[in-house]
């Protein structure tokens, strides 16, 4: 659509020159005059820029390729810790079967997988139906900010870790214990992201609503939740990245099945193979919730642009 609206100084002066030279003919333009047009639709066309397409694709590999050098130059001697090649051989035979079950604390890494994400899901789930409403009251009552806000700042600089005993004292329990302690690091980001997305609302839209005597809940679902939903998607992103955090390290600690026990039995056995395997389903599956919450707020982003 902009090439159809926007001319170049060249296309200008091709067209006066076509004008200036088509004056003294009295008739029917010829259709040579009418081919100079035709040159700047072609030349408006974008070409590819194929060094950033490079340097987007090849960056990543040549990095991942300098980490996986560095370690094959660090191991070749020999020592007690693997090499990438016996790393890769062994991670073929763990997801050559991923699902297998031959004991209730012996399941394969897919299971373990499942189960942490299980957890993570339900903590998370519980944070986001706690946090988002509260958030949304805190930033739209002055009040309630007062009370809540010193709160917040006391309790947000926590350790996740430390309110695993908490729950472990409560529930009686490891797996409620672990959600719990997603759902308390969970909630903090998504709270505080939520209310000052509702406090950055420009005031016009306010205004109107008082003009067209908006009730509260029409406020809240047709004002401010357009207006923060940016904001408050960045606070789930960054609830997601740390309740995949904590649960690794609660697993350690409450055992069961999930990845962080995969870990910890794989180091009890001295296992260091299965623990590099490990940190690398971690970090992957973290790279893929992340890619994934970028996308969702990618769609609910709006630019100017």
């Amino acid at each position: 659509m902009v090439s159809a609206v926007f001319h170049s100084p060249l296309d200008t002066a091709s067209d006066e020159k076509a004008v200036a030279v088509s004056k003294p003919v009295r008739g029917p333009a010829s259709p040579v005059a009418a081919t100079p047009a035709t040159k700047p639709v072609a030349a408006s066309r974008q070409a590819i820029d194929w060094g950033a397409w490079a340097l987007k694709i090849f960056a990543p590999i040549a990095g991942v390729g300098l980490l996986v050098g560095l370690w094959a130059l660090l191991t070749i001697k020999g020592s007690s810790f693997p090499t990438p090649a016996a790393t890769f051989q062994e991670a073929l035979k763990v997801f050559s079967d991923p699902f297998y079950i031959k004991g209730p604390n012996d399941q394969g890494i897919g299971w373990n997988i499942l189960f942490s994400l299980k957890r993570v899901a339900i903590g998370f789930g519980m944070a986001a139906a706690v946090g988002i409403p509260l958030g949304f009251m805190i930033g739209r009552f002055a009040v309630l900010n007062s009370m809540v806000s010193p709160l917040i700042s006391l309790l947000r600089p926590v350790s996740p870790l430390a309110w695993l005993p908490i729950g472990l004292l409560v529930f009686k329990a490891a797996n409620p214990a672990a959600i719990w302690t997603i759902f308390i690091c969970s909630i903090w980001p998504m709270i505080i992201n939520t209310a000052v997305g509702v406090q950055r609302v420009p005031d016009d839209y306010m205004n109107v609503a008082k003009v067209l005597n908006l009730s509260e809940w029409k406020i809240m679902t047709r004002i401010l939740l357009p207006a923060v939903l940016p904001y408050m998607l960045t606070g789930v992103r960054l609830s997601v990245g740390t309740a995949w955090l904590v649960i690794v390290a609660a697993e350690m600690l409450t055992g069961g099945v999930g990845i962080g026990f995969w870990v910890w039995d794989e180091w009890n056995n001295l296992n260091v193979t299965h623990i590099l395997i490990a940190i690398f389903v971690i970090g992957t599956v973290g790279l893929l919730l992340e890619w994934m919450l970028i996308g969702i707020a990618r769609r609910f982003t709006y630019d100017n642009d």
